[in-house]
């Protein structure tokens, strides 16, 4: 009965098996070839009973493994190895048919290699999860036939293996190396000069040619007789705290990932860069209440402890309460932080009704406000109209690409920061955003 699960019959026999049937029709006609033909018939069958017991004679056959990363990264491409050991004394034709996780719906996976006897041979493929959550593998199925190519047999292995999907840990690792490195402008990254400085006194030294006389200490100059000025340093262990907003607007889905998604990819990233800065990391989640709370500190562990609550945070499709964001941040923040919201605004109502919070949140903070670019409505202005539907459509899409460009000034009448971009680029303009405020001193 185990043979019989394992014995699956190639196309090789079934075209020549049909080869044989055409030819027995012949023979009706010419029948010198019936005797012929059923020799060929015999001689299939007996090279059929052969390739059976070559490949099932052996116990070992092959061993197969299939190998994951710990954890997948979302929305980037993550290898998947396969290690195949061939212990048969003959070349073989391996077909691999890994059960690949439902979330990617890949229903035609197949890969074919040869294998030399007593060798091995590794092969990989990419997959792209577009959502967080559990990704459970099936069977790693191996299908040997030998040199006669006539059947085939199975071989299973690791079965019902779990992968984790979590944030992109991957865009973590690259931006780590090039935020702290001299190729930050290759990366769209931007040094800026910073003007003015801090308030967090270092030392009193004495005045040299260049430096703000704005800071002389005249106290200090009367008593050295010479001019003497204060000089600052960097303030550190600023409070950065990121707010994701999960309502329903941000299921807004581009390339596959939700906007919820990228969200949570860029405050990865930026989570980690700010304390790489020497800055205290925090999050949050908010719709019709506050979730995944990581209260900002500088600790070795914080990292995990923003991943861990990232892994979990999930759109519920409510509209999002700012009053209670509001009444939150008023709560619990005490100190003046920066607050880096990712939300999105489609029209400048669905701004007004939610800016009296944005006003209040301001007010004691420096908000930022990231939001993003239809990048579908940019495809419509770019195409040429050729019909009256598509002029209309083409002027709807102008005025709400200019609507955008009208929240961003709306909001920088009342004091607050935003950052309107396209998807792909979230992850590089919050950095951005973050590394000009740390420059210019305005925290």
């Amino acid at each position: 009965m185990k043979l019989f699960k394992q014995l699956y019959i190639n196309n090789f026999f079934f075209y020549l098996l049909g080869g044989i049937v055409v030819m027995f029709c012949c023979a009706f006609f010419f029948p010198f070839i019936f005797n012929a033909t059923k020799y060929l018939l015999l001689i299939l069958f007996v090279f059929f009973a052969m390739d059976i017991l070559l490949l099932f004679n052996s116990k070992k056959g092959i061993e197969g493994q299939r190998i994951t990363p710990e954890k997948l990264s979302n929305g980037d491409e993550n290898p998947i190895a396969v290690s195949i050991r061939n212990h048969y004394s003959f070349t073989i034709l391996a077909k691999v048919i890994d059960e690949i996780p439902f979330q990617f719906q890949v229903r035609n996976f197949e890969i074919k290699r040869t294998i030399k006897n007593n060798s091995s041979d590794d092969l990989q493929y990419y997959l792209r999860p577009t959502e967080r959550g559990e990704y459970h593998f099936g069977n790693l199925n191996i299908y040997v036939s030998s040199p006669f190519r006539l059947v085939s047999k199975r071989f299973t292995f690791d079965k019902d293996n779990m992968v984790p999907t979590y944030p992109s840990y991957i865009q973590l690792r690259k931006y780590d190396l090039i935020a702290f490195s001299n190729n930050l402008r290759q990366y769209g990254l931007k040094k800026i000069r910073r003007i003015g400085h801090t308030m967090e006194f270092e030392q009193i030294k004495e005045y040299i040619q260049g430096d703000d006389i704005r800071t002389l200490n005249w106290k200090a100059t009367a008593k050295k007789n010479a001019l003497m000025v204060n000089q600052f340093q960097d303030e550190k262990s600023q409070h950065v705290y990121m707010v994701i907003d999960k309502g329903r607007t941000m299921k807004m889905p581009f390339n596959g990932l939700s906007l919820l998604d990228y969200a949570i990819n860029a405050t990865l990233v930026l989570s980690n860069v700010i304390l790489k800065k020497h800055d205290k990391a925090g999050m949050f989640s908010f719709s019709k209440k506050i979730d995944n709370r990581v209260v900002a500190e500088k600790r070795t562990s914080q990292m995990q402890k923003i991943l861990e609550s990232l892994y979990n945070v999930k759109t519920d499709f409510f509209e999002s309460d700012y009053s209670r964001l509001y009444a939150d941040v008023k709560k619990n923040i005490n100190q003046r932080s920066l607050i880096v919201l990712y939300t999105n605004f489609e029209t400048l109502d669905g701004l007004y009704r939610q800016l009296p919070y944005l006003k209040g949140i301001a007010k004691n903070h420096l908000l930022v406000v990231v939001f993003f670019q239809n990048t579908e409505l940019n495809h419509i202005t770019e195409k040429k109209a050729e019909n009256v539907q598509e002029i209309y459509d083409k002027v709807i899409a102008e005025k709400f690409i200019f609507e955008k460009k009208l929240i961003v000034n709306e909001l920088k009448k009342y004091g607050i920061h935003s950052v309107l971009t396209q998807p792909e680029s979230l992850t590089l303009d919050t950095i951005n955003k973050y590394l000009e405020i740390k420059a210019r001193g305005i925290l």
